[in-house]
């Protein structure tokens, strides 16, 4: 019966998806943004950037004599303040903003679904003592609580990571309680009781198979959120380091040379935008089919 029920939620959402133009043309355009950061993470640690080089140039090379560059055959989108390739560039970013989005918010849901399934079902003192330490990170806007992390940890994809991994741990905490406070007073909840089953099993077998809907949801949604964090982070020099392919420190880079060199700045924030954009119609259609009741609203942003 379960596995009956799983299929067919993943065939809802798959019609769902394909009846949806703009939610085809966003898990389109997510599916190449991650072959673009598979690309440059196999062609950097495995192939030390032989074929980025091959097909345009080394992102990591300066070339005073190119510098700021326009567009070319040579360089299609190009070149920066230090002659470097800015496609090459864009191409590489992506990995950084694909690697801290995904690596955080999945660190963040696994703490917060954690947090929230403990403090759901044992509830009482549990429940005060863990959503008032959530309801601590939460008081502080997002943006500013990162900052103030990695002003304490210094700049790194690590330290953006665990930044923005804390920041957004409350988000999926709130969500996963809801879901479990809703779930646990149900009948097969009580008949894994009275059968004898560990608390563990019931929470992690029984309850969190039927709490995942607005979860992932939430985890598609925070994608989105996580790269514009990273970006404004990087972009506010407190993220990745000066030297690492970012769309955030190249946007940052660019401010000086907006009106003299325009395709500095444009490709990066055109980058950053059709990403965001496509994981949130993605998400809206994931929510229009896993929760149909909810309806469509949009995502927030930090």
């Amino acid at each position: 019966m379960e596995q009956q029920a799983h299929v067919t939620t993943k065939q809802r959402v798959l019609r769902q998806i394909l009846a949806d133009p703009l939610a085809m043309v966003g898990g389109s355009v997510i599916a190449l943004v991650f072959a673009v950061a598979i690309f440059s993470a196999v062609d950097q640690f495995l192939l030390e950037r032989r074929l980025i080089t091959a097909l345009l140039n080394d992102p990591y090379a300066t070339n005073r004599e190119a510098r700021l560059l326009g567009p070319s055959v040579e360089y299609p989108m190009g070149t920066d303040h230090q002659g470097r390739d800015v496609m090459a560039r864009v191409i590489y970013g992506t990995r950084t903003s694909i690697f801290v989005g995904v690596t955080a918010v999945t660190t963040a849901a696994v703490f917060g679904i954690l947090i929230g399934a403990v403090t759901a079902y044992y509830g009482n003192l549990t429940d005060m003592i863990g959503m008032r330490a959530m309801d601590v990170l939460l008081a502080f806007p997002a943006i500013l609580l990162a900052i103030g992390l990695l002003a304490v940890f210094g700049r790194g994809i690590t330290n953006v990571i665990i930044a923005i991994t804390i920041v957004y741990t409350p988000i999926f905490a709130r969500v996963a309680r809801s879901e479990f406070l809703s779930e646990k007073s149900e009948e097969y909840v009580d008949a894994a009781r009275v059968i004898g089953y560990p608390d563990r099993r019931i929470m992690i077998r029984e309850l969190l198979p039927n709490c995942l809907t607005s979860i992932t949801v939430q985890f598609t949604f925070s994608l989105a959120l996580a790269i514009i964090a990273e970006a404004s982070l990087s972009f506010l020099g407190v993220g990745v380091s000066p030297i690492t392919p970012s769309w955030g420190m190249m946007l940052s880079q660019a401010r000086d040379y907006m009106t003299i060199a325009w395709w500095f700045s444009l490709f990066p924030g055109v980058s950053i935008a059709i990403t965001v954009f496509s994981f949130n119609i993605l998400g809206d259609s994931l929510r229009d089919a896993l929760d149909p009741e909810e309806g469509s609203g949009g995502g927030g942003m930090i």
